[in-house]
């Protein structure tokens, strides 16, 4: 359920600037409205966003970080 709400990777560019992090995106608010459909509670888009980061649904690593894949 949650890899159904992955982005494709080539749509959105690199962020070049953490200025250009977003902390909510459409598939976290998707996400989120079908979480709490199923009971779940406390499960905002931008908590989503996070897990979705943690999880590795998304790379939000900034151009030139050693981390960024």
């Amino acid at each position: 359920m949650i890899w159904a709400h992955a982005s494709d990777p080539l749509v959105r560019p690199r962020p070049t600037t953490a200025d250009e992090l977003p902390a909510v995106t459409a598939e976290s608010t998707a996400l989120s409205r079908e979480l709490k459909a199923h009971g779940l509670r406390f499960v905002g888009p931008t908590t989503v966003y996070a897990l979705m980061q943690s999880s590795g649904l998304v790379d939000d690593h900034v151009v030139g970080c050693h981390l960024a894949a």
